[in-house]
Order: structure tokens, then C-alpha cells, then sequence
């Protein structure tokens, strides 16, 4: 099991900060009896110009819009929740880390009907390293099919990041780390891949970088998109596609991509070898374009990066 990311001082919870220990909610909250919490997970990387935050604004847009899928609208703009993200992390003195911001309905209703509750915003941070491990950034990781399938769409709407979403997710890296894998990869009710358990796929065929449609059983990664873009920048042709389960099989490079997994390799699926069991050339190129661009390395040519004020 993955170890327990150290605890920050700061916690900023509607406009003030609070102590990280004093960030508590009610049991009956609706947030805690039905999931009735939108989320975004955030990175900041430190940089030669100072902590840089990655995709802020595309982050607290995907966060707003959660909110208005789920009538939950904050009485704060994506760019209030920007700038508060901004301090939270000067406030805890960090330079790496993790940022979630959090809006969640509190204690009130007590039925499914959760508009009587009142909707708190919570934004922490913390230090937090790879996702699934340093090595797997260089080695790879070895993953399996689900036996659990993604929500049809019109079920759950998967462009909302809700916290009631990721029970399927559970079960799914749940059976997978059980029964020895990295990572599983989701099937769509259709029988397409669809992504991983929280984090978009990738497969490279003759050099063409491909990726599921968004077919409303995935989320619309921020950082699928940017890796997207970062392939066109370095030349290769990409491709948004339906994706068979065997063409994972017979794809020469597979990797997953997202705010926590980052740009990780796949070695193998169900116990078959990708290519050469290898980070291949493409992957390789992509990962390193996408830390160069993260750690200000190169130039932000997207406007990527906001620094956090000094």
C-alpha cells in the first residue's frame, strides 16, 4: 500500500486558513453518506523562476464545471480559487507538491437531495513523489484488464471529477494491486478500452501517438490534452480513436498519462509484453518534453506554468 503523504501546516477553507488537524467535516455530511464532493488534482513543480503550478486554470475551470454538472456552484470564481491555490502553497512554504482543492456539500440533508446542505471549499497541499513509484518513470509498470467496466454514459457524468465516481476506481486498482498488477486498465460498457483506473491511456502504433475518444465513460484529462499537444509539438501525428482490447495488446508503446501518474510507461498488459517490455522512443520523447516543460526547463510556448508569487 502507498505510504501516507506528510501532513502541511495550512489548510485554506472558504477565504481563511485553518490548521491541516482542524480540517474536519461532520459525519452526516452529504459529502461523506453520498460522495457529493468535486475535486481537482493539481500540481506544482519547482522551476528555476520558483514553484510553478501546471495547468492552473484549466484545473479550477474543470472544477467549476463539476460544480455546475452537480448544482453545487461555490461562491467563488475559478479565478479566486486559482489565486487561493496560489497562496495556500506560499502559506505551507512548498515548492513541490500536490494541490486538491475540494467543494464539498456539509452537514444538512439528509436525504439524497443534497441542496439543503451548505457547500464548503476546501483547498490543501502537500509533498507527494511519483504516483506509482520513482522507478516506474523509467521502467515501467506492469498492468491488467478490470474485470470492472467504466459507467455507461448518462449514468454518472463522467466530465464531472465527483468523488462518488472513484468507488469504481477503487475496486478496480483494488483488484489489480491484489493480484500483483501496477495499474488496470477500464473497458467501456461497450467493450472499448476507455482509460485506466485514474489516469487516460496512450498507445503508439508505426508512430502514431493514439488515445481513446472521450465516449463519456472516461474523464477529459488535463493532462491528456496537454500530452496531445506536446506530440504535435515534437512532430507526431495523433489520433483520438476507438481502441479495440487487443490493439492495447499489439500496440508497440503504451503509457499512461494524468496529474498524479504524469507520463508513465506500460511494460505490459495481462502479462504480455508491449514492444520491447521497454519505455519505447515515442514515450520516451513525450515524457521527457512533458518534465522539461513542468520544471520550466524549456520554454512554457503554452503558457503552462504559473509561478507562485515569491
Amino acid at each position: 500500500m502507498a505510504p501516507t503523504p506528510p501532513k502541511s501546516d495550512w489548510i485554506w477553507k472558504d477565504g481563511e486558513f485553518i490548521r491541516w488537524d482542524d480540517a474536519n467535516v461532520h459525519l452526516l455530511a452529504h459529502a461523506v453518506q453520498f460522495g457529493t464532493s468535486l475535486f481537482e488534482g493539481i500540481r506544482c513543480y519547482e522551476t528555476p523562476e520558483g514553484p510553478a503550478v501546471f495547468r492552473l486554470d484549466a484545473h479550477m475551470r474543470r472544477l467549476i464545471d463539476s460544480c455546475r454538472i452537480y448544482r453545487m456552484a461555490p461562491e467563488w470564481s475559478a479565478e479566486q480559487l486559482a489565486q487561493a491555490s496560489l497562496e495556500t502553497i506560499k502559506k505551507n512554504g512548498l515548492k513541490d507538491c500536490y494541490i486538491r482543492p475540494m467543494v464539498i456539500r456539509g452537514f444538512g440533508a439528509f436525504g439524497l437531495d443534497g441542496r439543503a446542505s451548505p457547500i464548503e471549499t476546501y483547498i490543501g497541499c502537500w509533498p507527494w513523489g511519483a504516483y506509482l513509484g520513482a522507478e516506474a518513470l523509467e521502467r515501467g509498470v506492469d498492468v491488467c484488464t478490470s474485470s470492472w467496466m467504466r459507467a455507461h454514459p448518462n449514468t454518472n457524468p463522467t466530465a464531472a471529477k465527483a468523488a462518488g465516481h472513484y468507488l469504481n476506481a477503487q475496486l478496480m486498482r483494488m483488484e489489480a494491486t491484489i493480484n500483483g498488477y501496477a495499474e488496470a486498465i477500464a473497458l467501456s460498457p461497450s467493450g472499448l478500452v476507455s482509460e485506466g483506473s485514474g489516469q487516460n491511456l496512450f498507445l503508439v502504433r508505426d508512430g502514431v501517438v493514439r488515445t481513446p475518444f472521450l465516449d463519456g465513460s472516461s474523464l477529459a484529462g488535463v493532462t491528456r490534452d496537454a500530452v496531445l499537444r506536446i506530440a504535435e509539438d515534437l512532430g507526431y501525428e495523433t489520433r483520438e480513436q476507438l481502441v479495440p482490447r487487443e490493439s492495447v495488446y499489439t500496440s508497440d508503446e503504451l503509457f499512461f498519462t494524468g496529474t498524479a501518474t504524469e507520463v508513465t510507461p506500460i511494460r505490459s498488459v495481462d502479462r504480455i509484453e508491449i514492444g520491447d517490455g521497454t519505455a519505447g522512443p515515442v514515450t520516451r520523447a513525450i515524457q521527457e518534453r512533458f518534465f522539461a516543460t513542468v520544471r520550466g526547463e524549456v520554454e512554457d510556448t503554452h503558457g503552462w506554468r504559473t509561478v507562485v508569487p515569491g
